[in-house]
């Protein structure tokens, strides 16, 4: 797929914010995807596998794609904050994409600590009566951050064999909210020769419902 890629800086509360936004194919958007990579202090970034495959698989549903690099990393200023700063900054990056492409529903997917920081932004969000369209979690850090619950149509991606989150702990968060998780046979954390099924996944959740509204 031949998509636009711009790149793009904000200025949130700790610097300037280095951002990459991904156009599809289509002449006309069919929704927005904010995108949330795995942790800063280990070597996290919007370049990171699973962001860019979450990136594909939106792009092949018509989304335009926004992520952010998180403070302190690559050129974004500010330093690692825990995901207090982080959900701060990717509540800017949300300001600033539904200005720009007003009307259209909006969609949060995110890997590892990325997934903490969209669980804290949806919560914001649904109290400004704002909340995103649907949520994906892809190795889900639950047991390593206080995540907050979210909504039903959440979906989960997590691998069986991911020894930096343990499937278990995902599911001692999930099993209250009872939330469904797709687990990916033999996937460790990074989801390595994986990660077409999380593609797959995106794309077929959305596509369940013509309008992607499930």
């Amino acid at each position: 797929m031949n998509a636009q890629k711009q790149s793009f800086s904000l200025v949130g509360a700790a610097g300037h914010l280095e951002c990459k936004l991904d156009l599809p194919a289509s002449t006309t958007p069919q929704g927005i995807a904010l995108i949330a990579h795995p942790h800063p202090l280990y070597g996290g970034s919007l370049d990171n596998k699973v962001v860019q495959t979450l990136v594909r698989a939106f792009l092949a549903l018509g989304y335009v794609c926004a992520r952010m690099n998180f403070r302190g990393v690559g050129n974004s200023g500010g330093t690692h904050d825990h995901g207090i700063g982080e959900t701060e900054d990717m509540a800017l990056l949300h300001t600033h994409m539904i200005n720009a492409y007003p009307g259209l529903p909006v969609a949060l997917a995110g890997f590892s600590f990325g997934t903490f920081v969209l669980s804290r932004l949806q919560q914001q969000l649904t109290m400004q009566n704002q909340a995103a369209q649907r949520l994906v979690l892809v190795g889900c850090a639950a047991g390593k951050w206080d995540l907050a619950a979210v909504p039903a149509n959440t979906l989960l991606i997590h691998g069986e064999q991911d020894d930096t989150i343990p499937l278990a702990d995902v599911f001692e968060w999930a099993r209250p909210q009872d939330l469904p998780v797709v687990v990916i046979p033999g996937a460790d954390h990074f989801f390595h020769r994986k990660l077409h099924h999380i593609k797959q996944l995106v794309i077929a959740a959305w596509h369940s419902n013509s309008a992607g509204r499930i």
